[in-house]
């Protein structure tokens, strides 16, 4: 039995605070607001994000020392808080702790992935990733689902990797901390415009092809950055693609709904009640992209129609009027 530390009290964080503590672990979930804490201790239940899902066993703390002598802390806190999170914790941290990021996107200050901002706040640690297609409303009831944990060093992957496998939960393990991170960031964005494209009332052979076209964008600048080219074929890539794009469990897709429907980002946002990484993601992509020299034209699209107050249907009228060229590609780290 390990102790868990995880950080946030959203969906995600209280479904993997649930799945690990189903596995045997003693798990503390930190809620940055006390009246949170105390709700959840009363209720024994997260109301807002996953009701009917019993947390009995759970440690519910606002205290942030809860993360000292822990086997592992989770940041299950948004892209936005990650920073801030990870310099609260940093004093509790020793001889390569291990600190999982389990948010999916990018420092909204630096641009930097989000394991790179805890690496620099917590220089004792060691950093790993977790990604993959996880809906936290299927995690909480017991589904089975597969995820990635990526770390510099295979070994200390595959350490987090037992901790975190259960019947319902099954990891796997990788060194390509990049191309993990990546995929599930830029997934995000592809999950918006896939749901741009169904609230504008277009069909599954428009979607289908944000889906292909935005995945070889992701593995482009992947590849530019570092990446493996295999990493975004699996979970963290193509199968997080897959779930965020067609399910209504996706906020990123119903908040790309409400956009194709003609509500602003904002909106959209607020009437989800809910982040929405996509829309922080769509920045830093573009801005990743014209760093590296990548051509993105599905990113330079969510751009422009989030940042510029471009239209869905100019935007699609660009796409399929670029350039002809060949379907297939040869991605070569630079």
């Amino acid at each position: 039995m390990a102790k868990i530390t995880v950080l946030g009290s959203g969906s995600w964080g209280t479904a993997l605070s649930h799945t690990l503590r189903a596995g045997g672990h003693e798990v503390y979930l930190w809620s940055r607001k006390e009246e949170t804490t105390r709700m959840l201790n009363e209720k024994r239940e997260n109301e807002r994000y996953l009701p009917g899902i019993s947390l009995d066993g759970i440690c519910f703390t606002s205290d942030i020392a809860a993360v000292r002598g822990a086997d592992v802390c989770v940041l299950a806190v948004p892209s936005s808080a990650i920073r801030e999170t990870a310099q609260k914790i940093a004093p509790y941290i020793k001889n390569s702790g291990a600190v999982v990021s389990a948010a999916k996107g990018f420092d909204p200050e630096s641009g930097k992935r989000l394991s790179e901002v805890i690496e620099e706040c917590i220089p004792a640690a060691s950093v790993s990733v977790l990604s993959g297609p996880s809906h936290a409303e299927e995690v909480a009831l017991g589904l089975p689902t597969t995820n990635v944990i990526a770390n510099r060093r295979i070994e200390d992957a595959q350490r987090v990797q037992a901790i975190f496998t259960s019947p319902s939960f099954r990891i796997y393990a990788s060194d390509d901390v990049i191309g993990v991170e990546l995929g599930g960031a830029l997934k995000n964005v592809i999950a918006l415009c896939a749901g741009i494209s169904d609230g504008h009332g277009y069909g599954d052979n428009t979607k289908a092809a944000l889906m292909t076209r935005g995945l070889s964008e992701m593995i482009r600048l992947g590849v530019a950055m570092g990446a493996r080219h295999e990493t975004f074929m699996g979970l963290s890539g193509m199968g997080d693609l897959i779930v965020t794009c067609t399910s209504m469990h996706s906020r990123n897709r119903r908040a790309g709904i409400l956009i194709g429907q003609g509500h602003s980002a904002k909106d959209a946002e607020a009437s989800l009640g809910m982040v929405v990484e996509g829309i922080r993601a769509a920045r830093a992509a573009f801005l990743l992209k014209e760093k590296h020299g990548v051509e993105m034209p599905i990113v330079d699209a969510a751009y422009r129609l989030l940042f510029e107050g471009a239209k869905t249907a100019d935007c699609v009228r660009a796409l399929m009027g670029r350039p002809l060229k060949s379907e297939t590609e040869k991605y070569i780290a630079k």
